[in-house]
């Protein structure tokens, strides 16, 4: 059996990819170390320069424990570190994938990368299964080892992802289903159309073989995710010579008609909704849809001043206020997330007194503030007029401490009502406690629930009273009115 150690960084599309790729390479099992691995498999995030800050740091620590594998450095007990490895290669093959490879490319990092066997460009997601294999059996031919798998095991280079080849790492309560791949917009501070490519979106009939097969395995939330789920199928319909552009998008509704009935699904949740695509008649059809959609709208607004807007290249860049009432008027008790940058250059006092009053007259339920980094190769890397580092960071601060209130506020209205909470798992410190989501709390994006009581363990959807709150969090039981009777 293969042995795997994993290191997947970034947003929930990057842990689908892995999730994926490990799963579609046939019997493995996950370790680790490093060290005790016959494949380390790095999927890194190149978006904006921390990422890639963290990704180089990831890459080289497992280069640093890989290359101390010294077959002839005595060990306590007069053991080489060879001698305590697994029997199987004399060191783990490094493979490195992702945004980091999208973003500068192979040739680029191979020469600053050397002892990285090998690069993998997110434009050919499918055939990273293969190719790993493929280099597995190489090297492992190389090595002199017995355990190199059969050329006609290998699948072939340009092999399509099976549906089951999925290994869940986020347990048994929600998984995340990657819809579409790569961007159609062309947003001035971002880099990921330059890493993903264009708008690649996946077949209707195999997401819903796949969202199949999760449920199957007792997931009972699936998080639908993409850099735009509002343009889900445009580049289908294009390529078949579809419907007008300016309609409400078929290929989601299309989409979404197929996965709504499938049995054991409790709650379908939409991430990344451009406002653009955010119509009435797509409102209208989520509303009829009932339940299991969660009326949880994460809008990434980026900003509420029209000039900013407007240099940022957003799809949409008129008043922002016009979507959250559009959603509003069909959904009353929706709950709202977006992002925010602030000092984005140009941002004058003005447009950050305009996003100030927007944000606090919205009073979304989450929200996650950016201060802009120029990001090179960028156009707005380019722009006149960048703000200092300290004024952006600032800005930041203060719509942070406005959100906190905020959030505050709306989390201690819910105390003494009685929700539904999708238990994800056990609290790390305390027995007994456990962490869940109510259904306007987004999994690795919002704050979450504690709770236990009766009934409390992984992948349980159950009813349970709210005793507290705090400024983005939430603690319940499920018997506290069982006990205060």
């Amino acid at each position: 059996m293969l042995r795997i150690h994993s290191i997947s960084l970034g947003c929930p599309k990057n842990r689908v990819d892995t999730e994926r790729t490990l799963g579609s390479l046939g019997p493995i099992r996950l370790v680790d170390r490093p060290e005790d691995a016959d494949c380390v498999f790095i999927n890194t995030c190149g978006f904006i320069a921390p990422a890639v800050e963290e990704s180089v740091r990831s890459i080289m620590d497992v280069l640093h424990r890989v290359q101390a594998l010294d077959e002839n450095a005595p060990r306590p007990g007069g053991k080489s570190r060879k001698a305590s490895r697994p029997a199987g290669l004399e060191r783990p093959l490094v493979v490195v994938a992702g945004c980091l490879v999208g973003r500068y490319g192979k040739k680029v990092l191979a020469p600053d990368l050397p002892e990285v066997d090998l690069l993998l460009d997110n434009r050919e997601l499918e055939r990273w299964p293969g190719h790993i294999l493929a280099a597995l059996a190489r090297v492992k031919a190389e090595w002199g080892s017995k355990a190199a798998p059969a050329a006609s095991a290998l699948p072939p280079s340009s092999a399509v992802l099976p549906p089951a080849g999925r290994l869940l790492s986020t347990g048994p309560s929600y998984a995340w289903l990657k819809i579409s791949e790569g961007c159609r917009h062309a947003c001035s501070f971002c880099t990921i159309p330059a890493i993903r490519g264009k708008l690649r979106s996946t077949p209707a009939g195999m997401l819903r073989e796949e969202a199949r097969l999760l449920l199957e395995q007792g997931v009972k939330e699936l998080v639908l995710v993409a850099q735009d789920v509002t343009a889900y199928g445009r580049d289908l319909r294009s390529a078949r010579g579809g419907g007008p552009k300016d309609a409400a998008n078929p290929g989601l509704r299309g989409l979404l008609e197929a996965l709504l009935p499938l049995p054991g699904l409790a709650r379908l949740r939409l991430m990344y909704l451009y406002p653009a695509g955010l119509t009435r008649d797509l409102l209208l059809f989520l509303k009829d849809a009932g339940s299991p959609f969660v009326p949880y709208f994460d809008i990434p607004l980026q900003h509420a001043a029209k000039g900013v807007l407007e240099r940022m290249g957003r799809p949409f860049a008129g008043d922002p206020r016009r979507v959250v009432d559009n959603i509003r008027a069909v959904f009353p008790d929706a709950a709202l997330r977006t992002s925010i940058i602030t000092g984005f250059p140009g941002e004058t006092e003005q447009d950050f007194a305009t996003l100030a009053d927007f944000v606090r007259e919205t009073r979304f339920h989450h929200l996650g503030v950016f201060a802009y980094q120029a990001e090179e190769g960028t156009p707005a890397a380019a722009m006149e007029h960048q703000v200092p580092d300290r004024e952006k960071q600032w800005r930041r601060d203060t719509i942070m401490d406005m959100q906190g209130e905020i959030s505050e506020e709306i989390l201690s209205s819910h105390v003494g009502q009685r929700l539904s909470v999708l238990v994800d798992a056990p609290h790390g410190e305390w027995p007994g406690l456990h962490v869940g989501r109510a259904w306007f709390q987004a999994p690795e994006s919002d704050g979450i629930t504690y709770i236990s009581g009766p009934g409390v363990s992984p992948g349980a959807l159950v009813d349970a009273d709210i005793v507290e709150s705090s400024v983005y969090d939430l603690t319940a039981l499920t018997d506290a009115r069982e006990d205060g009777e």
